[in-house]
């Protein structure tokens, strides 16, 4: 994230700090500590999806990539995707009665998982996150910075 003086921030949890320090209300994380807890549960669980991901897009790059690693990434991607569909079941946000981290954890890695991994049809296999994603998806603020592909051209060893 490039600050207004140019320097810049990165790491999806020093940019959730950071913003938490600029811009305090309404408050990314819940009040309650359960709910803290919970938020950033999902918000650890949707990185470890997300580095899966990354892991196995520059896996399949390699020459001869090892069928065994890319079967231990997609079991932590699909065992990732399976606990956040548990964990938000039907509720209308991710944690507590208002937006939150664990909003933006979930909804960050679901878009993330339609551009990089579109092959795992995880809106099939979970109908109640499909319809949470739709939810997000909507809000302007995720429809207004949906993600896309980047190309990566360097080689992978």
């Amino acid at each position: 994230m490039i600050l207004e003086d140019g320097s810049s921030i990165y790491e999806s949890s020093f940019i959730v700090q950071y913003l938490e320090w600029i811009y305090p209300q309404p408050p990314l994380m819940p009040s309650e500590l359960d709910d803290k807890i919970a938020a950033r549960r999902l918000e650890v669980l949707c990185d470890g999806i997300c580095d899966a991901v990354v892991l196995t897009l520059f896996e399949r790059m390699r020459a001869d990539p090892s069928s065994e690693w890319l079967s231990r990434q997609r079991r932590k991607i699909e065992g990732g995707v399976r606990e956040i569909a548990r964990l938000i079941g039907n509720q209308p946000f991710a944690v507590a009665e208002h937006f939150s981290l664990g909003d933006i954890a979930v909804g960050t890695a679901t878009g993330y998982l339609d551009v990089r991994l579109s092959e795992f049809d995880w809106r099939a296999l979970y109908p109640n996150l499909a319809a949470f994603s739709a939810r997000i998806e909507a809000r302007p603020s995720f429809a207004t910075s949906f993600p896309v592909a980047q190309t990566i051209s360097d080689k992978v060893v």
